[in-house]
């Protein structure tokens, strides 16, 4: 649990860039919670947002590409906890058919994310965040069957080397969580809306 808390939020079946959502990062060598912008903006962009602020990174272009490399760097790393996530699936009619994904033993955990901060002309400052993607497993594979990639997925014992580690540490953490220890099912459609947010976007649908 963190050590000291700036947050306060309900549950959310149907979370959408540019909602704010909780994040667990290090401050002054404690953990702490705080709510964050979902779609990173850039220290560079001087806190104007845009609709190309991603909400999602891959691995292999946090480590090398401007602007994201300096969060990387900076160990500017944050954990997302969440019950689940939604996968969309390409059908042969060329319709995205969404899925929600959980993990089978775990109600509640953690996804692998950056943040970075952005300063306007005014000094309003705006902390964002955008979750880390790394290729598919084997399951999220089958279902993602365009892009093939999934939200990097935290053991608990990896959420300090996340947290506080080097870059190389960090690193070293990241890997497909294991098929095997997830679940998925098919969802409704609603779930595309973000003015549907119930819990029914989660149950199974045929």
């Amino acid at each position: 649990m963190p050590a000291q808390s700036w947050w306060r939020f309900n549950s959310s079946f149907n979370v959408a860039p540019p909602q704010y959502v909780p994040a667990i990062r290090m401050h002054s060598g404690k953990t702490e919670g705080v709510m964050m912008r979902w779609g990173l903006i850039p220290a560079v962009a001087e806190g104007k947002e845009s609709d190309n602020d991603p909400p999602w990174i891959g691995i292999e272009l946090a480590e090398r590409s401007e602007p994201y490399r300096g969060p990387w760097l900076n160990s500017q790393r944050c954990i997302l906890p969440v019950a689940g996530f939604y996968v969309w699936q390409r059908t042969p009619e060329k319709v995205r058919r969404p899925f929600y994904v959980k993990l089978a033993d775990r109600a509640v955990f953690g996804l692998a994310a950056l943040w970075d901060r952005s300063v306007a002309d005014e000094d309003d400052v705006i902390e964002s965040c955008a979750i880390v993607t790394l290729p598919a497993n084997s399951l999220l594979a089958e279902i993602d069957n365009v892009e093939k990639r999934m939200p990097a997925i935290l053991r608990r014992k990896d959420y300090g080397a996340w947290l506080s580690g080097t870059p190389v540490r960090a690193r070293s953490v990241l890997a497909p969580y294991p098929a095997e220890w997830m679940e998925a099912h098919a969802v409704s459609p609603r779930v595309n809306s973000v003015k549907h947010n119930d819990a029914s976007l989660i149950q199974p649908v045929a």
